[in-house]
Parts: structure tokens; C-alpha cells; sequence
């Protein structure tokens, strides 16, 4: 019972630990993972071996997990991302066979690009070189037009929508948060900045240590509507609910701490900010402007409070077409969608020193801004990170943008992060050659 509760509470946050268990064993092999071999929800009905349903949490087991995190409407309630009624804006095609790239992997051996999409059990992948398609896959039972979670590449949504109101004068960093949401006046946040929510610096008693029954987590799950709660349940039943319960532990502005309560905190101002829910807001600031292909969705909680956190669901070449806007400062469709001052500003990033002390190994150097992880390095990446491998990598030296679905059967990047890092930089080379 631990590890599915385990499994179901980390494929959704966005968490920093791993399985235990599945970190102690070989991984499985991923071709037998497929979700087409293996037959999930397939059939009228499918048979009882082959349902995924969210009431007993098989929709967060590997390898079900293959097929639901592409199939969420399915599972949840969810509040939808308009792609608008304008035209959808061209993503030309230079295609390249990437497949045989080589680099050396974290263990000394020799890989290539096709060995890392294998082994990182992607569902999905497109690189964008200056502007235009190089390379585009899917694996299993995704599709092009089928949204998949983003987990908490989602807070990069929401770190960016805030930083364009504040770019625009209508949200102010410097302001505490309780002049955007004075029900949080008795929390962790009565003391805290709105800048302190949006880089992550806050000193919250949040506890996402998943082995702990008592952790925090497990909290703000069943109130989110994330976990199915037992018969009598009595705590906290939505995201707003679970917010005003938090308490200070420790001293804002003195590290890095990585905590989605910070996220559904910085959805909530901004919403407020708007006066908009955060659908419509990343719909009309956006997702219109984008000429998307498709509308996007959020997993909401019991109340229609769209999870801020982790819960947008979105399709490969949407994915694409926002990060190449990133990467162009705003720019994309013939306008400029976004204040160009509100990319440089995440493109500088936070303070490194403060992150370093979180201990991110795999990030060697990082800092973080706006709900973006910034490289600081040669490159000048910047990126959106989800668990189990979701990705948004943005390249401006080499005018390379990789979007990237996955469900690994380990959560945390930490697993998948010393591989891909290093085909990243490998098809970079090759693109720039």
C-alpha cells in the first residue's frame, strides 16, 4: 500500500526522492513497458486486468502509468486551456536523423540520441532548430493531438504568467503576499514577498518526504483531489483550504527550497492579480496568441481550483511552440505574445548561492527564477523540469528548443538527468556544426 501511495503522490507534485524500491532494482525493460503490447484500457469494455482507474490509484503505477499520464481527462475533472479560433501557426519541417547522435553516457560508455529517448522511456520528443522541426517521435499510444501531464513544467507556466504582469505593472514582486491574498495573513506566507513565492525562498513547514505517512504531502493531495480519500475524511478538501493551514518553519529569502505549495501560492496571486482563472489567463495571454494546434487542460480539484503545481496537460508541438517563444524573447506568431523584459528577467536567474545550498547535483550550478531553472553556463540554457522526465530545454546558442514527454518508473530527474543532459548536449553540437 506505501508504494502505491508513494507512486501516486510523486508522479503529480513534482517531487525531489525516488522509489526506494525501484531505485534497488534493474528498471524494467522499456519496450516491454509499451502500453500498446501491454494491451491497457484496450477493448469495449477493457478487461479487468487491463482497467486503469483513478479510485484505486492504478492510474499512478508503472507501467499503467504509460497510458494514463497521456489520458487524464479521462481520469479527473479539469478546466480547459482555449487554443482560440485564429490560425494555427506553421512549425516548418527541416526533418534530420538524429537517431544515431553519439555521446558518452554518465558511465563512460558510448550512446546515442536514440539509446536516451530508449532508456528514459520517452513518450514523446520534438527538437526545434532555429525555428523549425528537426525531429519529432512518439512512442507507445501517444499522438500528436493527444495532450500529455506536464507535471511541474507546469510551475514554468505560471512563474512565466507572473512575471508578465509584473513586467506590465499590474503584480508587484515587492509587495507581501497578503496585499494579493489577505486570507494568508496567519501562514508561513503572512511575512513573505510575492518575489519569495516566485523564486521558491520561502520558509514553509511543507514536508514532500513521501516515506513519511504524516508529511505534508499527503495533506495537500487529498485536499487537491489527487488522492482518494478514505470514508469520513475530514481534513482540508480543496487547494485553497490546505493553503491557509501552512506555518513558518525557518527564515524566508535564505535558500532554495523547492515546494509546490509555493506554486499553487504564486497561481493563486496572480489570479487575484487577473482577476482571471489561471485557464483563462494562460488562454488569453497565450495560448491564443500562440496559434496552438489544441486547447490545453488542467487537473482541477473538487471546488475548479486548476492545480498550479503540476497539473497541465498539454500536446508535444503546443509544448514546442512556447519554448521556441521563450527562447525568442517573447517573440512568436509575428508578434511579441509576451514583454520581452519579463523573459530576460527569468533569463538571468536567481541567486546560485541560495540554490546550491538545496543540493541539486545534477544541476551543478543552476539557480532558479520565476519557476525556471536557469544554467548559468556557455550555452546560456534555461529550462522547465516535470518528474518522471517531462522537459522544456531551451538552447539559445544553438537556437535549440527540445520538448520531451516521458514516463519514467522513477519520479524524481535525478535518475534520468546525467543521460540526458548529455544527448541534450550532443544533438546542440551536432545542430551547430
Amino acid at each position: 500500500m506505501q508504494q502505491t501511495r508513494f507512486a501516486i503522490i510523486t508522479a503529480i507534485l513534482g517531487g525531489t526522492l525516488m522509489s526506494t524500491a525501484m531505485a534497488d532494482n534493474a528498471l524494467p525493460d522499456p519496450s516491454a513497458t509499451d502500453p500498446q503490447k501491454m494491451g491497457w484500457m484496450q477493448g469495449f469494455p477493457p478487461p479487468p486486468d487491463k482497467l486503469i482507474k483513478f479510485t484505486n490509484g492504478s492510474n499512478y503505477q508503472f507501467p499503467r502509468t504509460r497510458w494514463s499520464f497521456s489520458h487524464g481527462r479521462e481520469l479527473g475533472p479539469t478546466a480547459n486551456v482555449w487554443h482560440g479560433s485564429g490560425a494555427v501557426s506553421a512549425l516548418p519541417y527541416a526533418l534530420q536523423d538524429l537517431d544515431q547522435v553519439g555521446f558518452t553516457d554518465d558511465k563512460g560508455q558510448p550512446a546515442t540520441w536514440a539509446d536516451m529517448l530508449t532508456n528514459t522511456y520517452t513518450d514523446s520528443v520534438l527538437v526545434l532548430h532555429k525555428g523549425k522541426i528537426v525531429y519529432e517521435k512518439y512512442f507507445g499510444i501517444t499522438k500528436p493531438y493527444l495532450p500529455h501531464i506536464a507535471m511541474s513544467v507546469t510551475k514554468s507556466f505560471v512563474g512565466t504568467l507572473a512575471a508578465t504582469l509584473a513586467a506590465e505593472g499590474k503584480l508587484d514582486p515587492a509587495m507581501l503576499v497578503t496585499h494579493y491574498i489577505p486570507e494568508l495573513k496567519d501562514t508561513a506566507y503572512g511575512d513573505a514577498t510575492v518575489r519569495q513565492v516566485m523564486d521558491m525562498t520561502v520558509g514553509v513547514h511543507y514536508s514532500e518526504a513521501y516515506a513519511d505517512p504524516k508529511a505534508e504531502v499527503w495533506a495537500y493531495a487529498r485536499a487537491g483531489g489527487l488522492l482518494p480519500v478514505a470514508p469520513g475524511y475530514d481534513g482540508p478538501k480543496t487547494f485553497y483550504d490546505f493553503l491557509v493551514r501552512l506555518k513558518k518553519e525557518g527564515n524566508h529569502d535564505e535558500a532554495f527550497a523547492y515546494k509546490t505549495v509555493n506554486a499553487e501560492v504564486l497561481a493563486w496571486i496572480i489570479k487575484r492579480a487577473s482577476g482571471m482563472s489561471l485557464a483563462d489567463l494562460l488562454s488569453e495571454r497565450i495560448w491564443q496568441k500562440l496559434g496552438t494546434e489544441n486547447d490545453a487542460y488542467f487537473a482541477v480539484d473538487s471546488v475548479g481550483t486548476e492545480q498550479g503545481g503540476g497539473g497541465l496537460n498539454l500536446t508535444l508541438r503546443d509544448m514546442a511552440r512556447f519554448g521556441e517563444m521563450m527562447r525568442l524573447g517573447g517573440q512568436f506568431n509575428g508578434q511579441q505574445i509576451l514583454p520581452k523584459a519579463a523573459i530576460d528577467e527569468i533569463r538571468q536567474g536567481g541567486d546560485r548561492a541560495k540554490f546550491a545550498k538545496a543540493g541539486y547535483v545534477t544541476v551543478p550550478g543552476y539557480s532558479y527564477r520565476d519557476m525556471w531553472w536557469v544554467g548559468h553556463n556557455s550555452h546560456q540554457t534555461f529550462e522547465a523540469r516535470g518528474i518522471h522526465g517531462q522537459r522544456i530545454y531551451i538552447d539559445p546558442v544553438a537556437e535549440m528548443v527540445i520538448v520531451k514527454f516521458s514516463s519514467h518508473p522513477i519520479a524524481a530527474n535525478g535518475a534520468s538527468d546525467p543521460v540526458t543532459y548529455r544527448a541534450f548536449q550532443a544533438i546542440s553540437n551536432f545542430l551547430m556544426k
